[in-house]
C-alpha cells in the first residue's frame, strides 16, 4: 500500500490528520506510527502581499496567506514533514498513479508533493490569472514552463530520486517542494503532525523525518509481524 500525502487524479482530495491517502483496507505488516513535533520557538509565518497580482489578493482578502517554511499545529506539532524510509526498504513496485498538483490562489497545494521516479505529474492552472512553474533541480533536468489562464495540464516526471524546490517567476512569494522517492512508505504530517507507514514486511528500517527549515532526523527501527510500533521526531525550533 502506498501512502501517500498528495491528491490523485480522480476526485480524492486531501485529507486525514496525516494527510495520507490509502486504499480502504489494511495492508498486511507491521506499521510504523508517531508524531512530529518542536521543541523551542518557531519563526513566525510572515503575511504573504499578494498586492502585485489583484486577482489573487481578492481572494485572500479576509485572510492573507502565511509562509509556509515552518507551519504549526496544535500541541507543538510539524506540519508539512515528510516521514520516509530511507534505509532498509525492500522494494516498492513503480507508482503508476498520476499525481496532481495545483496553482490556486497563487499557492501550490499541495506545498510538498511526493512522487515516484517517472510517476506521471499533471500541474494545473485553476486561477484566472497566468503561472510559471520552475523546479530547481539539479540531479534531474531542471525546467521552467508558463502556464496561461485556461491552458491544459503540463504533463511532467522526475527520474532520479531528489528533493526539488520550486517556485513561480511570475509570483515570487509562491514556494514549494517536489521530493522524489524511491520507497512507496511514506507520509506528509497534517496539522497534528501524526503520521503513519503501513504493509512493512519484517526488518529493520532506517526512518528520516525532513523539515524543509529544520533539517532532517533519523531513527532505527526494527518491526516483526504486524506488530504497530511508535517513534517520535522531535526538532529543536529557534526563531528565525
Amino acid at each position: 500500500m502506498r501512502v501517500r500525502d498528495l491528491m490523485l487524479v480522480g476526485g480524492v482530495g486531501l485529507g486525514g490528520t496525516a494527510m495520507m491517502i490509502g486504499r480502504a483496507a489494511t495492508p498486511p505488516g507491521a506499521t510504523i506510527s508517531g508524531k512530529v513535533t518542536f521543541t523551542g520557538t518557531p519563526p513566525k509565518m510572515k503575511p504573504i502581499d499578494m498586492a502585485k497580482e489583484p486577482f489573487c489578493a481578492r481572494l485572500h482578502a479576509a485572510a492573507p496567506v502565511l509562509t509556509e517554511n515552518v507551519t504549526t499545529g496544535p500541541s507543538d506539532a510539524l506540519r508539512w514533514v515528510l516521514v520516509y524510509v530511507s534505509a532498509g526498504d525492500q522494494g516498492s513496485a513503480p507508482a503508476t498513479e498520476t499525481v496532481r498538483l495545483d496553482q490556486k490562489g497563487c499557492q501550490y497545494i499541495p506545498h510538498v508533493l511526493v512522487v515516484q521516479p517517472n510517476q506521471p505529474l499533471d500541474i494545473y492552472n485553476d486561477d484566472s490569472t497566468s503561472h510559471n512553474i520552475h523546479p530547481l533541480a539539479k540531479v534531474n533536468a531542471e525546467w521552467n514552463k508558463s502556464q496561461p489562464i485556461g491552458a491544459p495540464p503540463i504533463h511532467a516526471k522526475w527520474e532520479s530520486p531528489e528533493f526539488i524546490p520550486v517556485k513561480c517567476n511570475v509570483h515570487p512569494w509562491m514556494h514549494g517542494w517536489h521530493l522524489v522517492l524511491t520507497t512507496s512508505h511514506y507520509a506528509v504530517t497534517g496539522e497534528d503532525g501524526a503520521f503513519r507507514l503501513q504493509g512493512l514486511p519484517p526488518g529493520k528500517y532506517t526512518i528520516t523525518a525532513w523539515q524543509e527549515q529544520f533539517g532532517t532526523q533519523s531513527q532505527d527501527v526494527t518491526v516483526t509481524g504486524s506488530e504497530t510500533k511508535s517513534v517520535s521526531f522531535v526538532f529543536k525550533a529557534t526563531p528565525y
